[in-house]
């Protein structure tokens, strides 16, 4: 196993963590390796990417934009999207209305339907939405779904919600298929839908009830987005280049510079990042924003295992004065990752950084706001998985009418939280640190 796990381009951590494994048991750590480890595309997956990549390159639709900002600059050579302006946002922190707005605009659709969702499942939120799909389809609107073969899977059975779907005339596909003898620890954790190329959305909503099947940790809390605007072109793009990854066949999006802007609009990106290269990767983007930061920084996530570099990233931040504020979930649906991000409590604390745990539910949103001036959200956690394995899809918005959107949303997480107190936190048993310190060994592999 030596030269296979030294073979491969790990993390420093993860690599320690992979020996470490091996060597406690070598068997169960082969078996393991076997399932989770080989996150490769593998190199026929990969030059095919590169060619997407190429026949969907769009250009720099607003050069001037681009010279005023580093981080566009970096969110450019990370997601090969530009910053363009005039663009609209509307924010749902509702699931229930999210998942109606999005119903009534495929509803509204004329031409196209394009979802591409972690999970989609029958429920009552799947139901609406495959309801509205099959009265498209009766119009005539064509409508193309893809969905996490993994997230999913039990639904891809011969006669499954996809067989169904399909029976309606809805073109289904499954992202990152395996079988057992190609089994890949990625997935597409991406959350996005387009309709008409007129209107999208993306954010942290699956297609699924607010409670994700009885999960741990209360109702989960999500937040999206609907777009208007040339950033709509972008999320066409970025549906287009999956489609055409499964099925090959490539689909037409609209470039930006066709669209029409939206008066008193704002500047926005689309960052799609996943395990295609180094470059590619949403820790980049994060890292980028993070040492931007001035005055504030606040941070929302529901997995929060955070390797060496954030690590150091955000004590640099609180070193240089910056108002660090960091919301997660009180209650996890994952003991392993909660355990993990408990194993950071008392460095962050200790530097500064305030731990506000919200307690009406889990909070599933992806949130960083950046001072007065920018705001990422979209599907990607601050953990390894998203970092490094999964395909992910962020939104940067630029300057204060978009950041103080979310910052609100923010700010009411905070409200309904408790904030953790550096003191009590320490006296907590020690048998809790010691379990905590123990899964934080192998954190890089979560």
């Amino acid at each position: 196993m030596l030269p296979v796990v030294l073979g491969r381009r790990f993390a420093p951590g993860a690599l320690i963590a992979w020996i470490g494994i091996v060597f406690v048991h070598p068997y169960v750590g082969l078996a393991l390796y076997l399932v989770f480890a080989e996150s490769r595309l593998g190199p026929g997956r990969l030059v095919h990417h590169q060619a997407l990549l190429k026949r969907y390159a769009l250009v720099d639709a607003n050069p001037e934009l681009a010279a005023e900002s580093a981080l566009m600059r970096l969110a450019m050579k990370v997601g090969h999207m530009p910053a363009v302006a005039g663009n609209a946002v509307e924010f749902f922190a509702d699931s229930a209305a999210m998942v109606s707005r999005l119903a009534a605009d495929i509803e509204a659709a004329t031409s196209q339907v394009h979802l591409l969702y972690y999970i989609f499942v029958p429920d009552t939120t799947g139901l609406q939405i495959a309801s509205a799909l099959k009265a498209a389809m009766q119009r005539g609107v064509k409508c193309r779904v893809i969905v996490d073969e993994f997230a999913s899977r039990c639904d891809f059975r011969r006669d499954g919600f996809a067989s169904q779907l399909r029976a309606s005339g809805v073109q289904v596909v499954a992202a990152l298929p395996s079988s057992l003898l190609r089994r890949r620890d990625l997935r597409n954790h991406r959350k996005l839908a387009v309709i008409d190329n007129q209107v999208a959305y993306c954010g942290s909503q699956n297609l699924i009830n607010p409670d994700y099947g009885g999960k741990r940790g209360g109702p989960w809390v999500d937040l999206s987005g609907r777009f208007t605007g040339p950033i709509v072109a972008e999320f066409a793009t970025v549906f287009a280049m999956d489609w055409a990854f499964e099925t090959n066949e490539q689909l037409d999006a609209p470039s930006p510079q066709s669209m029409s802007t939206i008066d008193g609009g704002v500047p926005m990106q689309v960052v799609p990042t996943g395990p295609v290269s180094a470059a590619e990767s949403f820790r980049r983007l994060f890292l980028g924003a993070v040492n931007t930061a001035q005055q504030r920084l606040v941070l929302t996530t529901p997995y929060f295992v955070p390797d060496e570099a954030t690590i150091l990233a955000l004590l640099t931040a609180a070193d240089r004065g910056v108002d660090i504020n960091l919301i997660l979930p009180e209650k996890s649906d994952n003991i392993f990752t909660a355990a993990a991000s408990r194993s950071h409590y008392s460095t962050l604390l200790d530097a500064g950084v305030s731990i506000f745990l919200y307690r009406p539910g889990l909070i599933h949103a992806k949130i960083v706001t950046v001072d007065d001036s920018v705001g990422l959200f979209g599907s990607a956690n601050l953990d390894v998985r998203s970092f490094h394995l999964n395909f992910e899809v962020t939104t940067v918005l630029y300057g204060a009418k978009a950041t103080d959107g979310l910052r609100a949303v923010q700010q009411a997480y905070i409200e309904n939280s408790q904030r953790l107190d550096a003191r009590e936190w320490a006296k907590r048993p020690i048998i809790s640190r010691y379990t905590d310190s123990a899964v934080a060994l192998v954190s890089p592999l979560l």
